[in-house]
């Protein structure tokens, strides 16, 4: 079982930037591929990105390509998303998971964490 705890989001200017981590507890962090999503209000939670256990493969959502990078040091159970350039329609509470294999569904992801407010302001 692994348990997650997000960290690092907060108010910021559009243009700016914010890194969030993900810290999680377990031996067995290394074997998960992770994954960052985002929920706005009244939206679906939606994927961002993700890695895969080894850090070697990473994908992203269209929206954030560019922007946003995912990388992991499995030294220190950490998962991180830099996220440059931030638009408002970034603003969103920002989720990591642990799952199985690097892939975009929601349902696939077995463990969340508790999620993080990023809110991006005009």
């Amino acid at each position: 079982q692994v348990q997650l705890v997000e960290s690092g989001g907060g108010l910021v200017q559009a243009g700016g930037s914010l890194r969030l981590s993900c810290a999680a507890s377990g031996r067995t962090f290394s074997s998960y591929a992770m994954g960052w999503f985002r929920q706005a209000p009244g939206k679906e939670r939606e994927f961002v990105a993700a890695i895969s256990w080894s850090g070697g493969s990473t994908y992203y959502a269209d929206s954030v390509k560019g922007r946003f990078t995912i990388s992991r040091d499995n030294a220190k159970n950490t998962v991180y998303l830099q996220m440059n350039s931030l638009k408002p329609e970034d603003t969103a509470i920002y989720y990591c998971a642990a799952g199985p294999v690097l892939v975009t569904a929601v349902d696939v992801y077995a463990y969340w964490g508790q999620g993080t407010q990023v809110t991006v302001s005009s």
